[in-house]
């Protein structure tokens, strides 16, 4: 819980003192950056020929009359629609001719109206599952960590594995919300926070990985378990380091090799392929890992239900073998296998697009079917919620029949006070006619 009350604090703290930059503006810092650049390298003009210059996208070198430069598409403009081809221009002794074939033709593209609704859909839906999975989770968590009878270690695995999940919804949607706002009152001449903004990519790349690495936590205690009986709490402390430590280490090293080796803007472009695989390569090894995890659990359970102990007929045993699967496949992360080779660098349009629905889209929701499969829908959380419920509706029965039982007691007291004193009254006036005789 403390860790979870840091980070919280951490991305609120990143949240408020980050100017992060609105993607608008990405494409006018690089084309000002190539201008610096440019001018900077024509230095002094020369003389005879066509001289120098920056026309706005491209920076052309100094040509003697009759010589062609062929230029590559802007940076700016491959980042922005992701295009790539060559303009020419010649010199002549007009100056400069026209670039050929026109820049418009090579380096700008229309943008696609599908693609946009895919992406607002894709947007949407993610933000929608975050948010779910987020309010799940902080209920699932209050629930484990209220009720003593529910502290165990494998509840202390889910409970960590639910905050990291947690994590990564909160710092998904803060990143949304820091490096993606869409303010209408957009500045671009104004330098964003580029420490904030790092931060903001570090803490969120760090509780991504942790996820993964959490979720690997989860697949090896349940494969410990079935292989190793052991009632002990010594294997914790190992399932603390490789859930939060592996990915510390990761994230360090690949903060030191952007660095190093591609310290440009806010770390959000991956050119170069050394810092990127540094996290890419380890959450890769635990999603095969946990997928191999699961197949040999599953043969294990294959084995203990072919067992002639285990009752039931073959129906009843392969409908517990696939309920038992569906189970761990949210819980192990299996979803991640499908794409797990497919890299960014992919020229696979197609498989993009399925790869961007299925990790981002329903990969969102999938906090909000870990809470509901191992917190909601398990039978002692649920026995116990009910014996709370239970002595919650006690207390208040009994509280309201000691109001009620104590009102009658009252009500019957004075009944019996006025009776004692007409009696007492009665008797004295007897008694005094009597004397009087």
């Amino acid at each position: 819980m403390f860790w979870l009350q840091c980070s919280c604090v951490l991305l609120l703290w990143i949240a408020d003192c980050v100017s992060g930059r609105h993607p608008s503006c990405h494409f006018w810092f690089e084309l000002q950056s190539a201008e610096r650049e440019c001018l900077s390298n024509l230095g002094n003009l020369e003389s005879g020929g066509c001289p120098g210059m920056w026309d706005n996208f491209s920076c052309w070198h100094h040509a003697e009359v009759g010589e062609v430069v062929t230029n590559s598409c802007p940076e700016a403009l491959k980042n922005l629609f992701g295009q790539d081809g060559n303009i020419s221009r010649t010199c002549t002794t007009k100056g400069w001719s026209d670039s050929y074939p026109s820049i418009n033709s090579v380096c700008f593209s229309e943008s696609k109206p599908n693609k946009q609704v895919f992406y607002m859909v894709v947007k949407t839906l993610y933000t929608l599952g975050h948010s779910l999975s987020l309010i799940a989770l902080l209920t699932g968590s209050a629930i484990l960590c209220l009720f003593r009878k529910l502290h165990c270690t494998r509840n202390y695995i889910h409970l960590n594995l639910f905050f990291s999940f947690i994590l990564r919804s909160v710092a998904v949607l803060t990143k949304d919300a820091i490096l993606f706002s869409h303010s209408e009152n957009t500045q671009c001449d104004k330098q964003p926070s580029l420490i904030g903004c790092k931060a903001s990519l570090v803490s969120f790349h760090y509780f991504i990985m942790a996820n993964f690495f959490w979720l690997l936590v989860e697949g090896l205690y349940l494969h410990t378990l079935l292989m190793v009986i052991f009632s002990k709490n010594q294997h914790f402390l190992i399932y603390l380091f490789i859930g939060w430590g592996f990915p510390t280490v990761f994230v360090t090293a690949w903060i030191i090799c952007r660095i190093y080796l591609e310290d440009t803007g806010c770390w959000e472009r991956n050119e170069a392929m050394i810092p990127w695989r540094v996290i890419d390569w380890p959450v890769m090894a635990s999603v095969i890992i946990n997928f191999i995890l699961f197949i040999s659990i599953i043969q294990i359970l294959v084995q203990k239900l072919r067992c002639p102990d285990v009752g039931g007929n073959d129906q009843s045993q392969y409908r517990r073998l696939a309920k038992s699967t569906l189970l761990l496949i949210p819980l192990f992360g299996v979803n991640y296998v499908v794409f797990v080779y497919m890299r960014e660098e992919s020229q696979n349009d197609i498989f993009k697009d399925y790869k961007i629905f299925f990790d981002l889209g329903l990969g969102s929701f999938q906090g909000l079917v870990v809470a509901i499969l191992y917190c909601f829908l398990n039978s002692e959380v649920q026995s116990e919620l009910k014996r709370k419920w239970r002595s919650v509706c006690l207390k208040r029965y009994i509280n309201r029949d000691y109001r009620l039982h104590g009102s009658s007691i009252s009500r019957n007291g004075m009944d019996n006070v006025a009776l004692f004193l007409r009696n007492s009254r009665a008797q004295s006036f007897l008694q005094t006619t009597e004397t009087t005789v």
